[in-house]
């Protein structure tokens, strides 16, 4: 039996503060409707603004360093989570959407288009979880959480790269 909405509230505040914010993505999890649209929108913010500030060479390292990141502290901060929440996998964790978003997004330039197109492909593979993306999710807690979205990512990334390097994307 999966814990009400106000259990949920109250037992978030046995997590850590910092898994609460890594998990939640700053607060972006907690956005409705869609919490997992919010994480995702919000990691397209981080890395556009992020890429401004960086060299156009360095941005793929850097972005790799975001997702190395995201992944590493993203598993332990959303098993955290899962078990002070009760709950399998809980949709106020977007941790996964923002490693996801990333990894799709790694790569291509930063255009609107760019941007706009690795949205709606890494929305569109994490929601319908082709195999074996569905099959990751019974990985427990934290990695289930987190690794059913690197494989959406990737699935996404590699139509990305097949639309940029075919010109569609210009």
């Amino acid at each position: 039996m999966e814990a009400t909405e106000n259990q949920v509230i109250a037992t978030q505040s046995l997590a850590p503060a910092w898994a609460r914010l890594v998990a939640t993505f700053f607060g972006a999890g907690r956005m409705q409707p869609g919490p997992g649209t919010w994480g995702s929108l919000a990691a397209i913010l981080v890395w556009v603004v992020a890429s401004k500030v960086t060299p156009e060479k360095w941005q793929p390292g850097i972005l790799a360093g975001y997702i190395a990141l995201a992944v590493a502290l993203g598993i332990p901060a959303a098993t955290k989570l899962c078990r002070s929440s009760g709950i399998k996998d809980p949709q106020f964790v977007v941790i996964d959407e923002v490693a996801g978003q990333w990894i799709t997004l790694l790569f291509a330039p930063v255009t609107w288009k760019t941007v706009a197109v690795g949205f709606i492909l890494f929305r569109g593979f994490d929601i319908v979880k082709p195999p074996p993306v569905r099959q990751l999710e019974r990985l427990p807690e934290g990695t289930g959480i987190v690794a059913d979205d690197i494989a959406a990512g990737v699935y996404a990334l590699a139509i990305m790269q097949l639309l940029l390097h075919a010109g569609f994307l210009r």
